[in-house]
């Protein structure tokens, strides 16, 4: 799977503690649609709430597409992100 270096940070920006406390209240609102699959891969979307995408730093945003960049693990994970919800 080919990835544009160009959709994500160069490296993972990580979350200052001050910055992830704002986040921890919207944690139990993401959404995790079913999981599917292809013959290589396993998938599933995710939604965040709308507050929570209000009190994400600018710099995980692609500006020139208004979306979220592709995360690095570690990103998305510190945002509340995980695998499986609990």
């Amino acid at each position: 799977m080919d990835i544009d270096p160009a959709r994500r940070n160069k490296k993972p920006r990580l979350l200052l503690e001050t910055e992830r406390e704002k986040l921890d209240e919207f944690v139990d609102s993401i959404h995790y649609s079913a999981r599917y699959n292809d013959d290589k891969f396993e998938y599933r979307h995710v939604q965040l709430p709308k507050n929570m995408l209000k009190k994400i730093p600018t710099d995980y945003f692609d500006s020139s597409k208004g979306t979220l960049k592709l995360l690095w693990e570690e990103e998305w994970r510190a945002l509340g992100i995980t695998q499986t919800p609990s």
